[in-house]
């Protein structure tokens, strides 16, 4: 065994998962209705703090508690982020995302925010909504030049939004219904500043327009406008921002395809635009050019809204629905729209809630997300492509807190602490006692009180929460510690390494972090890889 220490102090940069009250919506679509439903997407709104669910046209993505992006649903313009064209019918991992904080969700296109500010994009790119100063489709995350301090995005059909912490919105990409906010309906590959808006704590993206929440509780719209979506009490399309008429104290926003919705801090629901399919809450059809009061609603704390449906979490965790129900979007057992908001069966102690086009997610208070409605392009990430009208649990997304993963092997920590493995076994690296390999999760029995894992090649590491190190699997280059060379099936403390705050696992090697700021290493040297000279 080979020890290190590096003297260099290093900062230490802890993720804090703070689940809020949040949303995400989509929506969309612009010439006639079939071409609306089938071609057009989403809208996602952002509460200017940080939310983990985004639904788009058919894909839909999701930020674990550790910061990684999952993605499901279509990927025919690599909006998934792993790199392939391929749909994915169960939720699989964007690549080269850490300490993400929020996503926003396009027709075709995806939106990370990273902590400190930054944003990343992928998929698809025709009108500039990457924000990366080309029309080049991108199959992995790129960092949107340009932008920091942002603390929110938010994605429409073909553009997408920025807030930065100083409350100005920044907007790039298709701007054929001046959605951008900048006087011309020119599209832009890399963001502009949406002129005449400060002091703004929250933005909303409809199919073509686009919502600002300011710190007084007014809301500013611009964009298309031919069904009142900007609530301004006309139809004429806007080139810069304009007040919503009669909204005042307002503290959610959401963007549906061509209406919007608003709650205010009575928590009471206001909407305005198309309300062909009941979208407005209001028993009626008629568009409203201005806010008319969702009826029914009081306590709700945050909305979101897709093509032609909206819904809203109430403060006691329950979701309520209304709109479109022709795929089951509403959550109920009916055929026909709902023209008034219903409580959805079986969505409760709910965190969280995001819209598709034509479907809903919801995330709990225990990290499980459920879904329903259209299915398509497996946007419910439930293993299948059917359209489901009651929630179902989205497969692989549960309380867990942190995950590994070796060459074959893999671990996830669940939030109560216990390590849970899978995979080859060949080397003990599952830590259940045997050389046994599973195709189904295990728990490590001998653990508890874990706050985070690493997996390598072989070899298993654990972080308790007193700070000690424990590992287990192959040792023949004394990756495990020990001071000795035979491979371990359950996990042994690493000697001399306390006060650990961070791991991490090479292919035969190990690392640790400590509270004092040193690093130390163990394990293969053959490259150096242990930093000792």
């Amino acid at each position: 065994m080979m020890w290190s220490t590096l003297s260099r102090s290093l900062s230490v940069a802890l993720l804090l998962v703070v689940t809020s009250l949040v949303a995400a919506c989509g929506g969309g679509g612009d010439g006639d209705e079939w071409t609306r439903v089938q071609q057009r997407a989403p809208v996602v709104i952002v509460q200017g703090r940080p939310y983990r669910l985004a639904g788009g046209l058919g894909h839909s993505l999701y930020v674990t508690p550790t910061g990684t992006v999952w993605s499901w649903g279509n990927n025919s313009q690599g909006q998934l982020g792993d790199g392939t064209t391929t749909q994915r019918l169960s939720p699989t991992q964007a690549l080269g995302l850490t300490n993400i904080t929020a996503v926003a969700a396009g027709n075709n296109h995806s939106l990370a925010l990273r902590q400190g500010g930054t944003v990343w994009a992928w998929g698809g790119n025709g009108d500039g909504q990457l924000g990366e100063g080309t029309t080049t489709q991108r199959l992995v995350p790129v960092q949107v030049p340009g932008l920091s301090g942002v603390t929110a995005v938010a994605a429409g059909n073909l553009h997408s939004l920025a807030l930065k912490s100083d409350g100005t919105v920044w907007a790039w990409g298709n701007n054929s219904y001046t959605q951008l906010g900048d006087g011309t309906t020119t599209a832009r590959s890399s963001p502009v500043q949406v002129p005449g808006l400060s002091g703004v704590t929250a933005i909303a993206a409809g199919d073509s327009h686009s919502l600002a929440l300011r710190e007084d509780g007014t809301v500013w719209a611009w964009g298309a406008n031919y069904n009142g979506q900007l609530g301004d009490g006309g139809t004429a399309m806007r080139y810069t921002p304009v007040r919503v008429s009669n909204l005042t104290g307002i503290v959610s926003i959401a963007g549906g395809g061509f209406h919007s919705v608003a709650v205010d801090s009575e928590g009471r629901v206001w909407a305005w635009g198309d309300n062909s399919r009941g979208q407005l809450g209001d028993e009626a059809t008629a568009p409203s050019l201005a806010p008319v009061q969702v009826h029914g609603l009081s306590g709700i704390v945050v909305v979101a809204s897709g093509t032609y449906h909206s819904v809203a979490r109430h403060i006691d965790g329950s979701v309520w629905v209304w709109g479109d129900n022709g795929q089951g979007q509403t959550g109920q057992s009916v055929a026909s729209p709902l023209r008034l908001p219903r409580p959805v069966p079986g969505a409760s102690n709910v965190q969280a809630i995001a819209c598709g086009n034509s479907y809903v997610l919801v995330g709990r208070s225990n990290a499980v997300v459920l879904g329903w409605g259209a299915n398509t392009y497996g946007q419910l990430g439930n293993g299948s492509a059917s359209w489901r009208p009651v929630p179902e649990q989205v497969q692989g997304l549960s309380d867990i807190s942190a995950i590994a993963a070796g060459d074959v092997h893999a671990l996830a920590l669940q939030s109560d602490g216990t390590v849970w493995t899978w995979g080859d076994n060949t080397s003990g690296q599952l830590g259940d006692g045997t050389l046994t390999s599973g195709l189904l999760p295990v728990r490590v029995t001998t653990l508890s009180n874990v706050t985070a894992v690493a997996a390598s090649n072989s070899h298993s590491l654990a972080l308790k929460s007193d700070g000690t190190v424990w590992a287990w699997g192959d040792n023949s280059w004394g990756q495990l510690g020990d001071g000795l060379g035979s491979r371990r099936s359950t996990p042994g403390q690493v000697p001399e390494v306390k006060d650990a705050t961070a791991i991490a696992a090479g292919t035969y090697h190990s690392l640790a972090l400590k509270s004092d700021g040193t690093v130390w290493a163990w394990g293969d040297n053959s490259w150096g890889q242990l930093g000792d000279g």
